[in-house]
């Protein structure tokens, strides 16, 4: 309840009179929908009139905690929040020109678990301020893309399905023929699958930039070597 200093609360007492009350439907042109609106007859007016009322007034505010006194003055009234203590992430917290950037090379590593690590990065799961519904997330250059490496007989056996959309339109190919075709869509696939879906799945994953090749366009930016403590990531020949 917030209200000024000279306000008062007030406070009736009930009774078991209970007064006829008639609801006329009215229509607001702006607002598009109907209100009902409540009269009283006049035969339960001089009844309400007679409720007995008493009021509770604050006149001295120096009772009163700093922190409080939002509460009973009017220039006060967007003061601290002290309802509620859980900590959410504002719009200055998460912006993309401030959030820092990693590079990671490909070359010979598992493709699942660095997937797992660049999503990890890129979803802010590293963070103490992790929010699950915000980007708080960093950008991930992946290198050598066209290097990644895979376990067992996956090279082979691993399909990549796409659909043009028309009947018989189903395209199937192994790990090995879109490595030699479009070797950054692998890695695109495997970390867009360990994404939220939705809008905001979408938005990180625009963080995510692979490359075929040891060049990338984003030295100014200053990227950093992704942390890998999966001592299991790199393949052994």
């Amino acid at each position: 309840m917030m209200a000024s200093a000279s306000s008062s609360v007030m406070f009736s007492l009930t009774t078991n009179y209970k007064p006829s009350i008639n609801f006329h439907v009215k229509k607001t042109p702006f607002l598009g929908f109907s209100l009902s609106s409540s009269t009283v007859s006049s035969t339960a007016r001089p009844m309400m009139a007679s409720r007995q009322r008493f009021e509770v007034k604050c006149q001295d505010l120096s009772a009163v905690p700093r922190d409080q006194r939002w509460m009973f003055e009017e220039s006060e009234v967007n003061g601290p929040d002290i309802w509620n203590k859980t900590w959410y992430p504002k719009a200055a917290d998460h912006v993309n020109t401030d959030k820092p950037w990693y590079i990671v090379d490909a070359t010979d590593k598992i493709l699942g678990r660095l997937a797992s690590t660049i999503a990890v990065y890129i979803r802010g799961k590293n963070l103490a301020t992790y929010t699950p519904s915000v980007d708080m997330g960093a950008f991930v250059i992946v290198v050598n893309a066209e290097k990644v490496a895979v376990s067992g007989k996956k090279r082979t056996q691993k399909l990549y399905r796409r659909h043009s959309g028309r009947p018989g339109g189903m395209k199937v190919e192994t790990f090995d023929q879109l490595q030699q075709r479009i070797p950054e869509r692998i890695v695109e696939h495997a970390v867009r699958g360990m994404l939220p879906r939705g809008r905001l799945g979408r938005q990180i994953f625009n963080h995510l930039k692979v490359y075929k090749g040891p060049n990338h366009p984003h030295e100014a930016q200053k990227p950093i070597e992704l942390p890998l403590r999966d001592k299991r990531i790199q393949k052994e020949r």
